[in-house]
């Protein structure tokens, strides 16, 4: 029976690729394609994969905070990570959020076959790389800010410094507009932060949204 696998990444290129290069294997099949973390959600729910290769950094609901939910949701679904960040910070983020795996995407193509592989057997994948960065991505580690906040935090800060009003937002996840409102100054009140431009500075070191 083939591995199941749904693509997330905001960019339709690396999708194309990695699809081209997943259907050349006799044990893959690549059963679906979105583009942001909130499509990936819903994907899973209905298409059952086996294994997400998952991208951080995507608009409306970024990789990790799609993997959270998703690893909530549908236990058995295996989750890869692809990044272009070698930081530790994300790595323990995404291995906590409930991935099993972390691919830089400068070493995909040579890796990709193998990390779906070895997360589909029970195992957890760390591209080689970032042995020396990252040497153990199970252990324990220094709390980050981004650990203060609550997963709705987190998804309207991500939605916030993207430009989306409060309307907007309040449509997306389902919420009232003043209820969107109580979450953005909950959430700077907590992070020490008064203005956008800092919010935003914040969201992108710590890869909570793309650079516009």
């Amino acid at each position: 029976m083939s591995i199941r696998v749904l693509l997330a990444d905001d960019h339709a290129l690396m999708r194309q690729g990695l699809c081209a290069l997943l259907n050349t294997t006799g044990d893959i099949e690549v059963v679906g394609e979105v583009g942001t973390g909130r499509e990936a959600k819903r994907l899973v729910l209905a298409l059952k994969p086996a294994v997400v290769l998952m991208d951080i950094a995507m608009p409306d609901l970024n990789g990790i905070e799609a993997a959270r939910t998703v690893h909530l949701n549908s236990p058995a679904t295996r989750i890869v990570m692809l990044s272009m960040h070698m930081s530790a910070e994300y790595v323990y983020r995404a291995f906590e959020a409930g991935a099993c795996g972390y691919l830089l995407k400068e070493m995909a193509v040579d890796e990709v076959i193998t990390a779906v592989r070895t997360v589909h057997a029970g195992k957890q994948y760390l591209s080689p790389a970032l042995a020396k960065t990252v040497p153990d991505p199970w252990a324990s580690r220094a709390r980050s800010p981004v650990d203060s906040l609550s997963i709705r935090e987190r998804e309207v800060l991500q939605l916030v410094v993207e430009g989306r009003t409060s309307s907007e937002i309040a449509h997306m996840i389902h919420l009232s507009p003043k209820s969107v409102d109580t979450y953005r100054s909950r959430l700077m009140a907590k992070l020490g932060v008064s203005d956008l431009p800092t919010l935003v500075k914040f969201a992108l070191e710590h890869g909570l949204t793309l650079p516009r």
